[in-house]
């Protein structure tokens, strides 16, 4: 049967995948638009199947804040590779998944979420078909507060939330400046108070052990080793760090100075 190309363009916009792709699928479905859909989708299931073990280490790391700035998410939309990645229909897609996201508090919810006429999860396996590639959430974040700021660092590589414990007038400078250094510094946790205890027993067994190599008496590596961990906080944990802009002060002072108010959380999704 002929097929027109108002049907094909009609399935390339619902479905995103190539014209010839439609054309055939639409074919074989034999002008039957709904099964043409399902045609593509296990076109989709099948590659996804055979690309399952591939590394989708590449893509582009979205955030997005909501309308009042009192949540924020990171998606990560994942690929196999670069050139994929840079594609404006593949960014596209990954702008309007993190916009839907917004809406979820879970990357289960997230997954099982309706778009365009199909689950969210149902999309990703039909655009690894389209693409020839594998397509996942490589990550999914969330972050909740008085007012909450994002940055997406260049090429969507790195995307950070912060969260502050007020809404004040300069809210989103200072949250964008401490995202920035989020994003990059990679703090592995707000304060003292949020560093795993295996991380803080690892780190002060190292540091007793670097102790013992200089000859110190055993009697005096515990008090040594609690200077070193503070050491490793003021490093590693966000509000500790030294501001990046101006290495003088701590995160922590910039932010009280500038605004008057504290940071209460952060977020980072980055690319490996």
């Amino acid at each position: 049967m002929k097929i027109t190309a108002s049907e094909v363009n009609k399935l390339r916009q619902a479905t995103g995948a190539g014209m010839m792709d439609c054309k055939k699928a639409l074919v074989e479905a034999e002008g039957d638009f709904d099964k043409a859909v399902e045609n593509l989708r296990k076109k989709g299931q099948k590659v996804a199947a055979n690309r399952a073990d591939r590394e989708s280490s590449e893509g582009a790391v979205l955030a997005k804040v909501n309308a009042d700035n009192t949540s924020g998410v990171i998606v990560s939309l994942n690929c196999e590779t670069d050139f994929v990645a840079k594609n404006e229909t593949y960014l596209a897609l990954a702008e309007e998944l993190t916009q839907l996201a917004l809406e979820h508090k879970t990357l289960e919810s997230f997954l099982a979420a309706e778009f365009k006429g199909m689950t969210v999860a149902e999309k990703l396996t039909e655009q690894t078909g389209v693409i020839g590639e594998k397509i996942e959430i490589g990550g999914f974040k969330t972050l909740e507060a008085a007012y909450v700021g994002s940055y997406i660092h260049a090429g969507n590589k790195i995307a950070t939330l912060v969260g502050l414990a007020d809404v004040v007038d300069n809210a989103a400078e200072v949250s964008k400046n401490v995202a920035m250094q989020a994003a990059a510094m990679d703090p592995i946790a707000l304060n003292e108070e949020g560093v795993d205890a295996s991380v803080i027993e690892k780190e002060i067994e190292i540091a007793k052990d670097q102790l013992r190599q200089e000859g110190k008496p055993e009697a005096m590596l515990d008090n040594i080793a609690k200077g070193k961990l503070k050491r490793f906080f003021k490093d590693n944990t966000l509000v500790n760090q030294d501001f990046i802009k101006d290495n003088k002060v701590s995160v922590a002072n910039y932010v009280k100075s500038e605004s008057g108010t504290e940071v209460t959380g952060f977020e980072r999704v980055a690319l490996v």
